[in-house]
Formats: structure tokens, C-alpha cells, sequence
């Protein structure tokens, strides 16, 4: 038989079920418990998605996919800066972006979405209906191939947003692989 060989498999490592989300009564309480450096654990099935140790390389089970088999990165750009800036504020869950991120951007997601559902969870009187974010400029600039470096302005309510991501081409599509938030 000819072919491509498989491709590796990672087994999956069950881990403790980390901390309880109602175990803490504030964002000082979770702070103090050291939830800002903990990894990212499901808390369905605690199941550790991080890489072994001694890997450098967290999309490495991902294809790397050349600049001519990739869409355009400024469109991909427009897409990931309207998604987080949601999911920073609480309208979008972060799940919806689980296979466009790497597990480090994923992870610093999913740890703001939960701040976001906590301060409006803890916020007194009706909420307002907020308007959507809306992408205003967008700028690319591919360093290498399959690599693109772009900067977004992103109005959010009555917030400006800057981001700045690096995004990286696997399996034919763009990744957030590292996110600035301003």
C-alpha cells in the first residue's frame, strides 16, 4: 500500500476537575486562587487539552498550508477581530472560536468570557440592549508565507478596541495563534 503515513495521534490525559465555578463569590476570589495561570480544563469532562511537555509546536498535529492555499487574511482578520471583541464582552461564547485559535489564545478567551458573564451577572438593574461591535479598519502584513500580522480598530458600543493578532495558515485556513487586546 502507497500513501501518506497517519498522522499521530495525542492521547488524551484525564485530569482533576479543577476549581469549581460556584465555589467563588468574586473576581478576587478567583484571582487569589491563581485562576489567571491555570490552564484551560473543560469543565463538562476535565480533559487537559495542553501539549506534553518538551513540545513547542501546539498546532503540531495541524498541516501548515502555504499563502497560495489560504483566503485572504485581511477578510479572516475582520472575522476573528468582530468574534473577540464579542466574546470579550460577553455576547459571543468562545466555543465558536475553539478551531480558529490555538489552546494558549483559546484559553485567554475563555477566561475573559467568564469575567465578562461575572461582572453582568453582577451588575444591578436592567441591562441595556448594546449595539454590535462593528470592524472599522483592518491592516495585513505578511511577514513569510502562511504567516500574516494584522491590526484591527474595532468600535464597541462606545469603546474603540485595537487588537493585534498574528495568524498562521493549518489545514487551509487562517488560526489565531497570539492576540493583543487593547
Amino acid at each position: 500500500m502507497t500513501g501518506t503515513p497517519a498522522r499521530p495521534v495525542r492521547a488524551l490525559r484525564s485530569v482533576p476537575g479543577g476549581l469549581p465555578a460556584e465555589s467563588f463569590a468574586s473576581h478576587a476570589e478567583l484571582m487569589a486562587a491563581g485562576w489567571d495561570r491555570m490552564p484551560y480544563v473543560q469543565e463538562a469532562l476535565a480533559v487537559d487539552f495542553d501539549v506534553d511537555e518538551g513540545d513547542d509546536d501546539p498546532l503540531r498535529l495541524a498541516e501548515p498550508t502555504d499563502r497560495a492555499d489560504l483566503p485572504d487574511p485581511r477578510v479572516a482578520a475582520a472575522h476573528l477581530a468582530q468574534a473577540v471583541v464579542e466574546i470579550v464582552s460577553g455576547v459571543r461564547s468562545p466555543v465558536q472560536l475553539l478551531r480558529r485559535t490555538s489552546p494558549d489564545v483559546y484559553a485567554a478567551l475563555t477566561r475573559r468570557a467568564m469575567l465578562a458573564q461575572r461582572r453582568a451577572a453582577d451588575s444591578v438593574g436592567p441591562s441595556r440592549r448594546r449595539r454590535p461591535a462593528v470592524v472599522r479598519r483592518v491592516v495585513v502584513c505578511e511577514p513569510r508565507d502562511g504567516v500574516a500580522e494584522a491590526t484591527a480598530v474595532v468600535v464597541d458600543g462606545g469603546r474603540i478596541r485595537a487588537l493585534a493578532m498574528r495568524l498562521a495558515g493549518y489545514d487551509g485556513e487562517w488560526r489565531l495563534v497570539v492576540l493583543e487586546l487593547g
